[in-house]
């Protein structure tokens, strides 16, 4: 196989990347100058060397512990539970969580092999063993493996006393059309409805 059919087919396995869009991200990276296709392979050398998981909440970090975990400004009584760390990233940007947080490393999902032992779940339990923690919020996605993530938890999370255990709001988005909804978003904003 070519460099370029190698390189082709890395890109297109990266999540939402077809090879149709691999192929004009390597024809891209052929016009650019060779410093510049050396910086990007640097790049990529020095996350696979210097990231890995925070050893508190999962999320990448180049340190043992991530600033989140570290900052003592943070609320720890409030845990939130993500899949993944752009999950976490898009909560960190609306500046309205100020708790910690735990990153799965993604969601349960029989069919693809990916089980319970696949995921954060430990990390999840020994930040609960600490006793700080008074709620726990799943911000799973709304997927069908998301929701089924979401239930795992909640029972797995049911014996734990007066822990609180909530879900992410879920409904219509701000701007959207009702008739381009589909049915599982609008029959939880009809559950979730608010009077006004």
């Amino acid at each position: 196989m070519s460099a370029l059919e190698t390189l082709i087919g890395e890109l297109a396995r990266l999540p939402g990347v077809g090879r149709k869009t691999a192929q004009r991200l390597a024809y891209h990276l052929l016009q650019q100058p060779r410093e510049r296709m050396t910086t990007l392979a640097e790049a990529l050398v020095a996350v696979g060397e210097r990231v890995h998981p925070c050893a508190e909440c999962g999320q990448p970090s180049e340190e043992t512990v991530c600033d989140i975990c570290r900052d003592p400004r943070r609320d720890a009584s409030l845990l939130c539970v993500v899949e993944e760390p752009s999950g976490m990233a898009v909560l960190e940007r609306s500046g309205a969580f100020r708790g910690r947080y735990i990153v799965l490393g993604g969601r349960l999902s029989p069919l693809d092999g990916i089980g319970p032992d696949a995921l954060r779940i430990g990390l999840l339990q020994r930040r609960l063993d600490q006793g700080e923690v008074q709620e726990v919020i799943l911000a799973t996605n709304s997927s069908l493996e998301g929701e089924a993530t979401a239930t795992y938890l909640q029972q797995l999370l049911a014996g734990r006393g007066q822990m609180k255990v909530s879900r992410l709001a879920r409904g219509l988005p701000v701007g959207g059309e009702l008739e381009y909804v589909d049915g599982v978003t609008v029959t939880h904003a009809l559950t979730a409805r608010e009077a006004l």
